[in-house]
């Protein structure tokens, strides 16, 4: 199988792009918490506390793919454990879906990504490893 530079560099720039939402939602979310959501003015101090932990993790996984960006092609271990992690939140979302109600179009966007996108990154990513190889 031959891999393309393009090939690589498009999967870098896809990679770079969706790499944006995690860094720009979970720095806002971690700053500003939930309030920001246009939920209720007070929001419970644990609930707070939670969803801006939980904002630091998804920050944080943001950078950490972001790191898989410039040898993508060799990052294959690291780029599965971080699609891992997305993919277990997507059906964490579904769960919520399932049982308590819709979310909002944001998060509903969140799950085309969490269950959609990034296991079609994830697959990308392996094909263009193979092509290295």
């Amino acid at each position: 199988m031959t891999v393309t530079l393009a090939e690589r560099r498009a999967l870098q720039a896809v990679v770079a792009i969706a790499c944006l939402v995690p860094l720009a939602i979970g720095g806002i979310s971690v700053a500003r918490g939930p309030g920001w959501l246009g939920h209720a003015p007070v929001v419970p101090t644990d609930l707070d506390s939670q969803f801006r932990y939980v904002s630091g993790i998804f920050l944080a996984l943001g950078g950490a793919f972001v790191t898989c960006i410039p040898a993508i092609e060799r990052r294959g271990a690291r780029f599965r454990l971080l699609g891992l992690l997305v993919v277990a939140g997507g059906l964490s979302r579904a769960l919520s879906w399932a049982t308590v109600g819709a979310p909002s179009a944001g998060h509903q966007l969140g799950l085309v990504m969490e269950l959609g996108v990034v296991p079609l990154l994830m697959l990308w990513q392996a094909r263009i490893a193979r092509g290295y190889r």
